[in-house]
């Protein structure tokens, strides 16, 4: 029998329902998610179940080996504009995204390459893997980058993605969010989350958003509309902050 959203409802709000009376009963408070939610299927059968290897041999680099290569160019003006990238103009809504990388402490980090990746307005990822019957834009590939400035402040100009179906359990959507990336000093500091946006109906349904069961940590993986970033007769704007550690540190897709 296939898996229902009612069956992932229920085990979602089970173990909601645990964790706050956990919480409740002085446990503490859960950042980031247990790495075997199980309403996130996939998430199940990935998760690392054994210790880390050492690596041997005692060069720092090899480490880095299996990390993301970025090509021989360095980061130019128009990365960040995801919508300047083809000859002509990609459909759908345009948006402006923009925040601070922090500290702990709420200092800015500064220097650091951010990179997002996202499906288009249809929702569709410009990718051989992602074959559901939505359209390809021929003027949008979803992926950008940029550097934080002296405050810590990153700025895409992008396509406000769509949501799209994926096969976790039957009649299963993702809501409408950006991939985002955000290095350190190496490779190894790399912390890619997920932003979305203020008022989706499917987060309800979402159990890989589901899987962070403290409500704050959940809270701020949401952008918030800021009419003021807005530009006239060009783009909404959403401002999203984040904080690589601490307390308030936002979700990282550990293992996933």
């Amino acid at each position: 029998m296939a898996l229902t959203q009612s069956d992932i409802n229920h085990e979602v709000a089970d173990l909601q329902s645990a964790y706050d009376k956990a919480v409740a009963d002085g446990a503490p408070h859960r950042s980031h998610p247990r790495r075997d939610y199980r309403p996130y299927r996939s998430s199940v059968l990935r998760h690392p179940t054994r210790p880390p290897v050492a690596v041997e041999g005692g060069d720092p680099e090899t480490v880095e080996l299996s990390g993301p290569v970025f090509g021989p160019t360095d980061v130019t003006d128009t990365d960040n504009d995801l919508t300047v990238q083809h000859q002509g103009e990609p459909l759908g809504e345009r948006i402006t995204v923009t925040g601070r990388l922090l500290d702990r402490s709420g200092r800015p980090v500064r220097g650091q390459l951010v990179e997002v990746w996202q499906a288009n307005a249809s929702g569709r990822y410009a990718h051989q893997r992602d074959q559901h019957p939505a359209p390809l834009d021929p003027h949008f590939t979803g992926v950008g980058r940029t550097l934080t400035d002296d405050e810590g402040r990153y700025r895409f100009t992008t396509i406000k993605p769509g949501a799209y179906p994926w096969r976790n359990h039957d009649n299963a959507w993702r809501p409408a969010h950006i991939h985002f990336s955000f290095f350190g000093t190496a490779f190894t500091q790399r912390l890619v989350t997920q932003m979305y946006f203020p008022g989706d109906p499917l987060f309800a349904y979402d159990p890989i958003l589901r899987s962070v069961t403290d409500t704050a940590a959940r809270e701020r993986l949401v952008a918030h509309y800021r009419h003021e970033l807005s530009e006239p007769e060009f783009s909404l704007g959403y401002e999203w902050d984040v904080v690589l550690d601490g307390p308030s540190a936002t979700w990282a897709e550990e293992g996933r």
